[in-house]
């Protein structure tokens, strides 16, 4: 990977190397940390991030479930995510806003200081070069998700991410693009670190956040666009063998974007191939930044 140059931490840009954590950290020990992923595209009026302010509420919600008080007002993040980006000159890049509970207490409920970060850096498809177009193998892990009432979902914290390891290692493992996990109930829930919509007769079918799944912003965008365009979007608990059955099937999250799946467990989806409404919603999610679909929503946040 190549790091850029400078780096949002606690309040001031710094140089890459020098955003550093102590070994002892509470976050490094018990995963008490809350992140988002967001994109800045390159658009035909400049670099604009993409819902920017949606994700850092985002942020800030998660951070409440696990009482840790950021100290930064919403509109400072937003404004640390504009000055990395322009900072490090790009024009298309990820950013990673980041807080977890820094150097203090050692045990489980201690209280201590909440560090603060943003990061940003280049990055191109995630899954893969040509995965947009061609779409990946996927497979159903061996892993499920957390039971209700034990780890919350709805946080974008970093000790989730631990069940998102597992499942996308495994997938790898076996040779696979990516995993996709059942919930405790044996239902569907999400990828490794993606949320899935499945196509039955030109209709969009997405697991319900109650399915131990993170309610994705590019899960909303989806389904906002799709509904705006006239396709027909069902939130609805769905089983296994769905995956299988389905015309078309396809993955979404910030940094894989909208990812088509060809087969699930060696079986094809399908033709085997991105069908007709996958491409559809990969047109209405990139024209929003080549100008093709209106931001009518206001997403766009120009640098």
């Amino acid at each position: 990977m190549q790091y850029p140059e400078w780096i949002w931490h606690n309040g001031e840009i710094k140089r890459w190397a020098d955003a550093t954590t102590h070994v002892m950290s509470h976050a490094l020990h018990y995963g008490s940390s809350v992140f988002e992923g967001i994109r800045c595209y390159e658009t035909p009026s400049g670099p604009a991030i993409f819902r920017l302010n949606d994700h850092n509420k985002r942020l800030f919600a998660s951070a409440k479930i696990y009482d840790m008080q950021i100290p930064y007002t919403l509109e400072q993040l937003n404004a640390a995510c504009h000055e990395v980006i322009r900072r490090n000159d790009l024009s298309k890049a990820y950013l990673r806003p980041f807080a977890y509970r820094g150097l203090g207490g050692f045990g489980l409920s201690a209280d201590t200081p909440i560090d603060v970060s943003v990061a940003t850096w280049f990055m191109g498809p995630y899954l893969g070069e040509g995965v947009l177009e061609a779409g990946i193998d996927a497979c159903v892990s061996s892993w499920q998700r957390f039971a209700p009432n034990t780890i919350p979902a709805g946080a974008k914290a970093g000790g989730n991410y631990l069940s998102g390891q597992l499942i996308a290692r495994e997938a790898r493992r076996l040779g696979f693009g990516e995993g996709i996990a059942l919930a405790s109930t044996g239902l569907l829930s999400e990828g490794a670190g993606e949320n899935l919509f499945l196509v039955f007769d030109g209709a969009l079918h997405t697991t319900p956040v109650s399915a131990a799944l993170l309610n994705g912003i590019t899960r909303n965008t989806i389904i906002t666009l799709a509904r705006d365009a006239g396709l027909t979007v069902v939130e609805r608990d769905l089983p296994r063998e769905y995956l299988y059955l389905c015309d078309e099937l396809f993955m979404c999250g910030t940094a894989a974007e909208i990812t088509p799946i060809r087969s699930v467990d060696g079986k094809q989806v399908g033709a085997g191939k991105p069908g007709p409404v996958t491409r559809q919603i990969q047109d209405l999610f990139f024209g929003l930044f080549d100008g093709r679909t209106p931001d009518t929503y206001g997403w766009l946040d120009p640098l």
